[in-house]
């Protein structure tokens, strides 16, 4: 049996299969199914196909208990990138701007500290995770859910021109295939069976984001949410995620310790801001003129580095 040809059957009929269904309409789309010829295809248009059975298929993707039948590649980079260490990275796509710090934050750390981090790619968390791993000059992996061949959303091409130039795009749907509500949940299998944690930075209560951790821990992988504000819809989903047993997230060291990485002190000039504590965000945009998001944006990359903490509204050195 073809994997290629499962794979394409599957985006062409519009099921979900781990391995070839029974029926006449299988059997006759096996026989007329011209593997070279689409193999041709596919590299002419720049795209590659990771069979599951191949050995560079990755062992952690392979282990989950619906793995899809390959992955079509977009990108230069080689399909070993799918097997390294990775995090997903995940969360709202209408997300606050403290929640679209702390992702490409986290994204540009994690990727500076060797990890691969994975995304879908979408509005919000997912796309400020890979321009932060991008900054990082580091490894990123955005999981489409519609075909190799499409930039979802529209807006996002740039983006993901930037990321097959130094990282892999990948997909279990072929090319030609359109982005479809049901397609997303099935994408978001592939996000966390690709890592081996999951962070989650925002999530409304019924966040898409959440199907991923729901799939992550399924397969006894780490979770780690974000706290965030009780009075804040965003944060419905992350809370009731730490309630659920989920790693709270308060500093990139969180997710380096869980792969065995040892944090690396933060290096480089010492922040002005640092001079003022103790104070509340707003003593802090008083003390120093500057705007509310570039404060905040400067406390979020501070407490990621550990060096300062935040207790009922007021921040202060890391002891």
């Amino acid at each position: 049996m073809s994997e290629l040809a499962l794979a394409v059957f599957a985006s062409e009929t519009g099921t979900h299969l781990v391995r070839p269904p029974r029926g006449e309409r299988w059997r006759s789309f096996a026989r007329r199914f011209d593997e070279r010829a689409y193999l041709e295809r596919l590299a002419a248009d720049g795209y590659r196909f990771l069979q599951r059975s191949s050995t560079d298929f990755p062992p952690l993707l392979r282990a989950i208990h619906d793995p899809p039948a390959g992955l079509f590649l977009r990108g230069v980079t080689e399909p070993e990138l799918l097997s390294r260490p990775a995090v997903a990275i995940v969360g709202a796509r209408a997300s606050s701007g403290y929640g679209a710090s702390v992702a490409r934050n986290l994204g540009r750390e994690l990727a500076a500290a060797g990890l691969v981090v994975v995304s879908g790619l979408a509005r919000g968390i997912d796309a400020e995770a890979h321009r932060g791993a991008l900054e990082a000059a580091g490894a990123t992996v955005a999981v489409l859910g519609c075909g190799i061949d499409r930039d979802y959303p529209a807006a996002h091409a740039e983006l993901a021109r930037r990321l097959a130039d130094v990282g892999l795009i990948v997909s279990e749907y072929a090319p030609g295939v359109e982005p479809a509500p049901w397609r997303f949940p099935a994408r978001n299998r592939i996000v966390a069976g690709l890592c081996s944690a999951t962070v989650v930075v925002e999530a409304r209560e019924r966040s898409g984001a959440l199907i991923t951790t729901d799939l992550a821990m399924e397969e006894g992988r780490e979770v780690f949410a974000v706290p965030g504000e009780i009075t804040s819809s965003l944060s419905a989903g992350t809370n009731a995620l730490l309630k659920l047993g989920a790693a709270p997230l308060t500093s990139t060291a969180d997710v380096l310790v869980s792969f065995g990485i040892e944090p690396v002190p933060a290096q480089g000039e010492q922040s002005p801001l640092l001079e003022l504590l103790p104070a509340s965000a707003d003593e802090l945009v008083r003390k120093t003129g500057l705007g509310a998001d570039a404060i905040a944006r400067a406390l979020v990359e501070l407490e990621l580095e550990g060096r300062v903490t935040m207790s009922e509204g007021v921040y202060r050195r890391a002891s």
